[in-house]
């Protein structure tokens, strides 16, 4: 009896200590967890899209103005304890004090009539600001921030969408988007840093910097929670389609795609959503493998793991894994999934994972650790004690300081890809006909997740800020610039066609004209309705650019477009060629400054622009692509075919790159490789030049790639001035993901280039 005493004496002080070391935030999640009833805890794990709760005619649209409907929110946060709303209604942005009245009240309903008190987590879309928030300031789209190849404007953008989207009322974002945007067929592929796994890392690593704030304290009310989107191998589907499969080796979705959620998991990123196609024939959903074993073990994410929008439900009724709703709850949940964001059948999903859970299909610790992590965000976000935000207290909301770095992003980002004879900039005050569906658009600059989720509402809300033509009516004057569209845009379904209207009084404008400022690309898109078969532009553009080539007048080609559109055919016809890609409310401005000579373009494509649609390859492609023969039964001459290539722009500048150094020939694993490289501006302009590092592994156990970015500076030269730019790369650095899926240097020889000199090394 007294040895049982004593283990027993034993055992509670063991779990006292235990208790003592926990922190504060530990011991109230721990507290809160152990009162709390199944149902409670199942209602944690579920969101709901905010139409479910406001009033309307049903749970899929709402009546305006914004309003929370007691009956229908009492149902769902009180008797169903749902912990999480996310989303608008009606696919519109709301006013700040909107957000603050209907998210209060949604605090006020959850928080008074549940015995735990515990807050509602809002989570919401923004991109490149505060998508659903009118007045808000938006900034380029990410594809647009990485060509500035400044990660400083993905800080800038994340810290001002952050201080806006709490502005909001709301503290949790789905953003920032880590896929490596690698298929300029993917309809999502401007929602990426492009196709190099190295500038996702470090644009990826700011934007979580800019939201989550240098310290990582989510619970300043100037800071969001970022969630990381979408884990992982979303973009590199077989069909060039949104949600279509993936076939991904290991050590390709080591090397390629998870590193970049690794660098954001190391800089503290607190939420995670979830790759919503399949990999390998496993919906990610699904995958036990990838979301414990690698996410949770391997990357050590402690966040929340968050699905997409109904991906719960596609195990059964997409991709037949599941042979119920029911048991689609069961494997995704067990596959490591914390919260479902269901959004409208929130009674079945809840239903069927307590009755999963009664019938130990779903073990109680799996729910604890999901529900645990949720409670944690919470907290972290201080929601326990202030579960609002309040819009008055953001004066710099939609302010002019805010503004001006939107603009600094997009006039950094546009990048110049063809000038003959150096056409550009104008001189003067020329006569410019502006024409093109493009041309007069604030819906074009901005792309989708603006205002709206195709961004079909833009021109709604952003009237105040300059088109493209307005832009340039501000510089050259008004007298001096006209727009005769020649085509526009013409709604149809879910997709985009185009009509014919003016072609002919374009051509006429264009011949009393002195240049033609030819504006053509995409209208608005996202997801499945921006699926295509056809990566061509539109055949009433080409044809407008050619009817206006035939004047001999010309041609400035501005693109428009939130992935690379096939020009060839018109490319030889134009005199300049201008990626704006999408830069938002300011990029009308930015591009007018760029074209009158006040700013020096300084962009660089993301993403290499193919020549023709069988050239989708990007810059990293294996030396099997080229082959060339000319002896025996066939001779043929491999190439591969970039319109322009990755890392591409062009300067008002003129730079010369010399004198290559390294600061020996041969290394070992441990070292650091010290390379140097003059630049030095010939021309009398100041200009940003970027330079960048690559590398070519000559020889390995895994074909190489013919090279690979390894680092990059962006840097002011100014006129006639010369810069010595110094890299250390450490030889680790030089790794590739082996057969057995590790990252390994090989012995051997490299090639390390910047611009077209180099410097063989040897590594042993």
């Amino acid at each position: 009896m007294k040895k049982i005493i004593y283990s027993l004496f034993i055992l509670l002080f063991i779990i006292s200590c235990q208790d003592s070391n926990l922190t504060e935030k530990e011991k109230f999640i721990e507290d809160l967890i152990s009162q709390m009833t199944l149902e409670e805890k199942v209602g944690q794990m579920t969101q709901i899209n905010l139409t479910v709760i406001a009033k309307g005619p049903n749970k899929f649209s709402s009546s305006t103005p914004m309003e929370i409907d007691d009956n229908r929110a009492n149902k769902a946060l009180v008797e169903y304890k749902v912990g999480s709303v996310l989303n608008t209604i009606n696919n519109t942005a709301q006013k700040p004090s909107v957000w603050f009245k209907n998210i209060s009240k949604i605090q006020e309903i959850s928080m008074n009539n549940n015995r735990l008190k515990i807050p509602v987590i809002y989570g919401i879309d923004a991109i490149h600001g505060t998508t659903y928030t009118d007045g808000a300031t938006m900034f380029p789209q990410q594809i647009t921030t990485a060509a500035s190849w400044n990660p400083e404007n993905a800080y800038n953008m994340a810290q001002v969408c952050a201080y806006e989207t709490r502005a909001s009322s709301i503290p949790w974002n789905f953003s920032p988007v880590l896929d490596l945007g690698l298929d300029p067929r993917f309809p999502r592929q401007f929602e990426t840093f492009g196709e190099d796994p190295l500038l996702v890392e470090r644009f990826g690593v700011e934007m979580i910097k800019g939201y989550q704030g240098l310290d990582n304290d989510v619970s300043n009310k100037y800071s969001v929670a970022a969630c990381m989107k979408h884990f992982v191998g979303y973009h590199a589907t077989i069909s060039g389609k949104d949600r279509t499969p993936a076939y991904i080796p290991e050590n390709v979705l080591t090397e390629f795609h998870i590193e970049a959620f690794k660098k954001a998991i190391d800089a503290g990123a607190k939420t995670v959503m979830i790759n919503s196609g399949l990999i390998n024939g496993i919906p990610v959903h699904a995958d036990y493998n990838l979301l414990i074993n690698v996410l949770r073990k391997k990357l050590d994410f402690q966040g929340v793991i968050l699905t997409d929008w109904e991906d719960i439900r596609k195990l059964h009724d997409r991709d037949k894994v599941a042979k119920s709703q029911k048991e689609a709850v069961k494997i995704a949940i067990n596959a490591g999934i914390d919260m479902s964001m269901v959004p409208y059948e929130y009674e079945q999903f809840f239903n069927d994972l307590v009755q999963l859970v009664d019938e130990g299909e779903v073990s109680m610790h799996r729910i604890d650790d999901a529900v645990k992590r949720i409670l944690t965000l919470k907290y972290e976000l201080d929601l326990f004690k202030n579960p609002v935000t309040d819009y008055k207290d953001y004066t710099d909301f939609g302010s002019k300081k805010h503004h001006q770095l939107a603009y600094k992003a997009a006039s950094e980002s546009i990048t110049l890809l063809k000038n003959s004879d150096n056409i550009l900039p104008l001189k003067g005050k020329p006569k410019i006909l502006v024409a093109g569906p493009n041309g007069n658009n604030m819906r074009t600059l901005n792309g989708a997740w603006s205002y709206s989720w195709q961004g079909e509402l833009t021109d709604r809300f952003a009237g105040e800020f300059n088109t493209i033509f307005e832009g340039l009516q501000n510089n050259f004057g008004k007298s001096n610039v006209k727009y005769v569209s020649g085509v526009s845009y013409k709604e149809n379904g879910n997709y985009y066609d185009m009509v014919e209207d003016n072609i002919n009084n374009a051509v006429r404008e264009a011949r009393n004209s002195d240049y033609i400022v030819l504006c053509l690309g995409e209208n608005t898109y996202t997801e499945k309705p921006g699926d295509l078969n056809d990566l061509n532009l539109h055949k009433l553009q080409l044809k407008l650019a050619k009817k206006l080539a035939e004047t001999g007048k010309p041609i400035i080609l501005i693109l428009n477009l939130g992935r690379p559109r096939l020009i060839s055919d018109i490319e030889p016809l134009m005199s300049a060629v201008v990626n704006v890609y999408l830069p938002g409310n300011f990029g009308g401005d930015a591009l007018s400054d760029i074209l009158s000579g006040k700013v020096n373009p300084s962009g660089k494509l993301p993403y290499s622009y193919p020549a023709y649609p069988n050239s989708l390859i990007p810059y990293y492609y294996k030396p099997s692509e080229v082959q060339n023969n000319s002896q025996g039964a066939y001779n043929y001459v491999g190439e591969v075919n970039n319109l322009y290539n990755f890392g591409f722009g062009l300067s008002y500048s003129e730079f010369k790159y010399s004198d290559l150094k390294v600061n020996k020939e041969r290394f070992n694993m441990n070292d650091s490789i010290k390379i140097s490289v003059n630049v030095q501006n010939l021309s009398k302009i100041d200009g940003f030049e970027t330079i960048q590092l690559y590398s070519s592994d000559l020889y390995a156990s895994v074909t190489p790639d013919i090279k690979r970015l390894r680092d990059f500076k962006k840097v002011k030269v100014n006129a006639g001035e010369t810069k010595t730019i110094i890299f250390n790369l450490p030889v680790n650095e030089l790794a590739f993901v082996n057969s057995e899926n590790e990252f390994v240097v090989e012995p051997g020889r490299f090639n390390l280039s910047i611009d077209n000199l180099s410097k063989e090394i040897s590594v042993k």
